[in-house]
């Protein structure tokens, strides 16, 4: 598996075991120790899989 395979992984899991989790781009940044472009990616492609949902800024889950 890819590395941003297991970061997708990593951040997908964490939003399974925090149902309620909502985070703007930054808080993620900073809870997962990821630098802009690659939170951004691994988010969108979450929202591109129909696993998160984006309103106002604010990632959360579907």
């Amino acid at each position: 598996m890819s590395p941003s395979h297991l970061l997708i992984n990593r951040v997908r899991s964490e939003f399974i075991e925090m149902p309620g989790l909502r985070l703007r781009v930054d808080q993620a940044q900073r809870l997962w120790n990821l630098d802009r472009a690659s939170c951004e990616s691994i988010l969108h492609s979450l929202v591109e899989a129909k696993f998160l949902g984006r309103v106002d800024g604010v990632y959360g889950r579907l």
